[in-house]
Order: C-alpha cells, then structure tokens, then sequence
C-alpha cells in the first residue's frame, strides 16, 4: 500500500459506498414473490459484512448511497448495521452534503466506495477514493486506491482492512478473535 494512501486511509471517521457493484457484484436478480409479482434480489459478501459490522462495533460509522431502490439492501443494511442508507438517488452529492452536516465531519474524513461514473461526483469530493476492481476505467483514474477483488467478492472487506490497519486497528480485531 502507497504511504499517501495510508496516509489518507490514517484520517477517515466515516465509510460511505455505492451499491451495485460494490458490495454486490452487480448483478440483479428477479424471482416470484408470494404473490406471484416479480422482486428484485442481490448477493451479497458475507466477509464484507463482518468487516461493516467491525467498523460499527469501533465507532466508524458506515453508509450507503444507491441509485436502485431495493428491500433487499435495505435488509443488508441492517444486518451490518450501516448508519446512512440512501435508495433511489443517482444524484448523490445532496446526499453526501446532508450526511456531512449529520455527521459533522469534513470530506477529508470520508471514503468512498465506487464503481461507476455516479460514483466519481462523490469521489472526487472526499479523503479517501476507492474503486472496485471491477470498475469502470474511469472510474480507477481518479480513485486513490483500487481494490485487488471485485465488489460482491470482499471489495468492501478490503478497504475496511486497509482502514483499519492504517488506523493501527487492525490488531484489535485480530486480538479480539485470538489470531495475535
């Protein structure tokens, strides 16, 4: 890891991401509901989720800005105890300027998570940017930090890792599992 980017990574006290693509793999499902209407699904990463969970448990609040509208991130949301959860909005710097005042912290101490051009707006206007590897090119050009795996496959797990050791963290979750 570049020194910049743990440098940059060292001063982050909120993790905000795309959906579809990021802590999916982009993929959208549609299956019959109880009532025989169609309903959209998505798989999610369950090492993404424990790392979202680990942030929570730590004081580093999490958060999502999608443009889809989908019951089953809102379900995710929960599970991993995501403090933020914006649906249907392709338009996301309103969206981070009212999370900003609610958190009352600076752009400089948000990452962001994306993969496609919606993204960029967003990360071009935080601390730290991170594109999935399965990103649109544009999309790596002005991240900071490109992620090894796709999202849906621990893209998210890996940014958090990179948080939190950048932060000097990292060995309390490895101590708190008996790894160390």
């Amino acid at each position: 890891m570049a020194a910049d980017v743990t440098q940059l990574a060292a001063g982050i006290r909120l993790l905000l991401m795309d959906v579809d693509g990021v802590l999916t793999d982009g993929k959208l499902y549609n299956v019959p509901g109880p009532d025989g209407n169609m309903v959209e699904t998505k798989g999610f990463d369950s090492q993404d989720g424990i790392g979202l969970q680990w942030l929570a448990r730590l004081g580093i609040p999490t958060g999502l800005i999608s443009g889809r509208v989908s019951p089953a991130t809102i379900e995710r949301a929960k599970q991993c105890k995501l403090k933020y959860v914006y649906q249907g909005h392709t338009e996301k710097i309103p969206i981070l300027e009212e999370i900003l005042a609610d958190a009352r912290i600076a752009p400089a101490e948000v990452a962001y998570i994306g993969d496609d051009l919606t993204d960029v707006v967003v990360m071009r206007r935080v601390g730290l940017a991170i594109a999935t590897a399965n990103a649109r090119p544009e999309v790596k050009a002005i991240a900071h930090y490109t992620t090894r795996v796709p999202g849906g496959q621990g893209a998210v797990r890996e940014a958090i890792e990179l948080l939190l050791q950048a932060q000097g963290r990292w060995s309390e979750i490895l101590k708190h599992y008996e790894v160390s």
